[in-house]
């Protein structure tokens, strides 16, 4: 298994590169690297190429995995497959940068599930009666067939939500006090609630 900090968005609501947002002296895509590398897997950061010299900055290019621009997909789902189809054989477990809250212990339970129960596809926590798909663990196999999906024109909508439906998944509840942890922060105004 692999970790994936997804940082390619646009944050078009945010009005700046959510992932070199600081808390303290470490960017929002930092923090969410070490969360993963503590788990002892490698970890890479999906980008977009206007996002390289910044990120290359922060990282080794080794490290940095740029959105396939030749696939025709959006959002999310493009930095997943793209850090697929580098890694083919790879479980990848990720994590979006603007979820800054997501503690080692949620991280942990994601990969318990996943050990528990390899029939599954994927792994994601429910917060509310809604799957969160930016912090979850997907199998090389599903990815593949998600992968031929899209090659052979039959993904008619590119939103992780819609991808999950047709997944076979692990679900894990999460409890009422604990849902704070999974706020996507995707605006100022939610920036200063922090």
């Amino acid at each position: 298994m692999m970790g994936v900090v997804l940082c390619g968005g646009k944050s078009t609501r945010m009005g700046t590169d959510k992932g070199l947002i600081k808390t303290e002296s470490t960017t929002w895509a930092q923090l969410a690297n070490e969360k993963l590398s503590v788990l002892g897997i490698p970890v890479g950061v999906s980008i977009n190429r206007e996002q390289y010299e910044d990120y290359q900055a922060l990282f080794p290019s080794s490290k940095l995995i740029l959105d396939n621009e030749g696939m025709h997909v959006k959002g999310p789902l493009l930095g997943i497959v793209s850090a697929h189809c580098i890694n083919p054989h790879e479980d990848l477990l990720v994590l979006a940068s603007d979820m800054p809250l997501i503690n080692h212990s949620l991280l942990q339970k994601l990969v318990k599930s996943y050990q528990e129960n390899s029939v599954k596809d994927a792994f994601v926590y429910v917060v509310a009666g809604e799957v969160e798909p930016l912090c979850g663990i997907y199998t090389a196999r599903c990815l593949s067939r998600i992968l031929n999906l899209y090659q052979a024109d039959k993904l008619s909508n590119y939103s992780m939500k819609f991808i999950l439906e047709k997944l076979s998944l692990s679900r894990i509840e999460v409890e009422e006090s604990k849902r704070s942890y999974f706020s996507n922060i995707n605006t100022k105004t939610e920036l200063q609630r922090l």
